[in-house]
């Protein structure tokens, strides 16, 4: 992947990494370790803004916190950053949730977003930032 590259999802991909309260991941599955293009070791245990592009405006970061914290499930589109520098669209719903210790937790699942969707939120978020 070079610097600046668009990854493209295939029209079934579905991303999952689970967080801690923290933002810190406790769980990624291969897919979305591999669009990435990070290790699931290196992925564990870190905060989950490792794949937070700089694109993305931080009010739309704090309407996520503010949404699940309140027991809310968010659903947005994000542009992530890759290990190389590129990027990626994704179109989120992030739950909030109980795990068995009863810590709370986040579950965010990712599909491919529309392209007219993703031309619509690169827009807006230049204004946001």
């Amino acid at each position: 992947m070079a610097v600046g590259k668009e990854t493209v999802l295939s029209d079934n991909a579905f991303l999952v990494s689970e967080t801690d309260a923290k933002g810190n991941i406790l769980f990624a599955n291969k897919e979305f370790c591999d669009i990435a293009e990070y290790e699931l070791d290196d992925l564990l245990g870190k905060p989950h803004n490792i794949v937070r592009h700089e694109d993305m405006p931080k009010a739309a970061f704090k309407d996520l916190w503010d949404t699940v914290k309140s027991g809310e499930v968010w659903q947005g589109y994000v542009k992530n950053k890759t290990k190389s520098g590129g990027y990626y669209w994704v179109f989120a719903t992030v739950y909030p949730y109980l795990n068995e210790a009863k810590e709370q937790c986040y579950m965010s699942c990712r599909r491919k977003p529309s392209r007219e969707e993703v031309t619509k939120h690169e827009a807006l978020y230049k204004t946001m930032i």
